[in-house]
């Protein structure tokens, strides 16, 4: 069993920057890849970005891409999730989860634990 929990989401305007955190409990977190989603209300969850378990490879939506960098430390049993240049079309729960789904997986049957997430609101 593996316990994730996010953290770093706020309120912030439209082009500024957020970090969010994802800590990982229980299982060996350097054998997982790992992905963030998100849900912005009445929409389904969305994939956003994945990195390998050594974290040398990375995966990412168009909506985010160049924008946003996915990267981890196995040291501390985290992934985070540095967002900048946000859009209020961000604004949304994000979620963060583990595969052992080989490849760029990108759908959410593909991952088996998830965090209980955190918000993230970007105005205009």
């Amino acid at each position: 069993q593996v316990q994730l929990v996010e953290s770093g989401g706020g309120l912030v305007q439209a082009g500024d920057s957020l970090r969010l955190s994802c800590a990982a409990a229980g299982g060996t977190f350097s054998s997982y890849r790992m992905g963030w989603f998100r849900q912005a209300p009445g929409k389904e969850r969305e994939f956003v970005a994945g990195i390998s378990s050594s974290g040398t490879n990375t995966w990412y939506a168009d909506s985010v891409k160049g924008r946003f960098t996915i990267s981890r430390d196995n040291a501390k049993n985290t992934v985070y999730l540095q967002m900048n240049s946000l859009k209020p079309e961000d604004t949304a729960v994000y979620y963060c989860a583990t595969t052992v789904i080989l490849g760029t997986p990108t759908r959410q049957y593909q991952y088996t634990y998830w965090g209980q997430g955190t918000q993230v609101t970007v105005s205009s």
